[in-house]
């Protein structure tokens, strides 16, 4: 698995209810359905990845989570996962949104557009840059909404989400020792890991340490 998959699935009870959103070939759900005894299915907009993870079946049905989230009943599920798509969503807002509402948490991975090579890239080069996390050029790429580690961070804030835990990471798979500076980690961290509460369940003291 990728490293960010790998510690999604450390955020995850096992024996819960999970919905991973781009689920991709489905490498996320056979673990914890493996290892972690978990109820896990997938929706996934590429049907290729879904007919290869049925195959091995897995239960993954086609679907975008812009249109489809909707259709899924409050409270359906303990985790809701979204793995490196926020920045491919039509409207990141709405989809955070239903996550919470069908899923007592909310887990989202996303590569950082504010991590200090890209920065450099932008300000010398003058055009969009290509890197091992952002690998596609501009015309090719599904990423239509960047954003950064305090982009997230101010738009949690804004809807209320109680932040239970957050890491940033670099694409090796070394957890980054500036963890608990979210400027640090927003300029020095390739990815970043967030899981995601209802404002009703997060302690406030929590939440107000979360606003550094």
């Amino acid at each position: 698995m990728r490293l960010d998959q790998r510690l999604i699935a450390e955020m995850i009870e096992p024996g819960t209810r999970v919905l991973d959103i781009g689920s991709g070939d489905g490498t996320l759900i056979d673990h914890l359905f493996r290892l972690r005894g978990c109820d896990a299915r997938g929706i996934e907009i590429d049907m290729r990845e879904v007919t290869r993870s049925v195959a091995h079946g897995l239960p993954v049905v086609h679907g975008d989570a812009d249109h489809d989230l909707a259709h899924y009943p409050d409270g359906a599920f303990d985790y809701v996962v979204l793995q490196r798509t926020l920045q491919a969503v039509e409207r990141p807002r709405e989809v955070l949104r239903q996550m919470l509402r069908i899923g007592r948490h909310a887990i989202v991975s996303f590569p950082n557009f504010g991590h200090w090579q890209l920065r450099l890239m932008l300000l010398f080069s003058g055009r969009m840059p290509m890197t091992t996390v952002w690998h596609t050029p501009w015309y090719d790429t599904p990423n239509i909404h960047p954003c950064t580690i305090r982009d997230f961070l101010a738009l949690c804030q804004e809807e209320g989400y109680c932040v239970q835990k957050w890491m940033a990471v670099d694409e090796d798979g070394e957890r980054a020792p500036w963890r608990r500076s979210i400027r640090l980690a927003n300029l020095f961290g390739e990815q970043a890991l967030f899981l995601l509460g209802r404002k009703e369940d997060c302690e406030p003291e929590k939440a107000l340490s979360r606003k550094r």
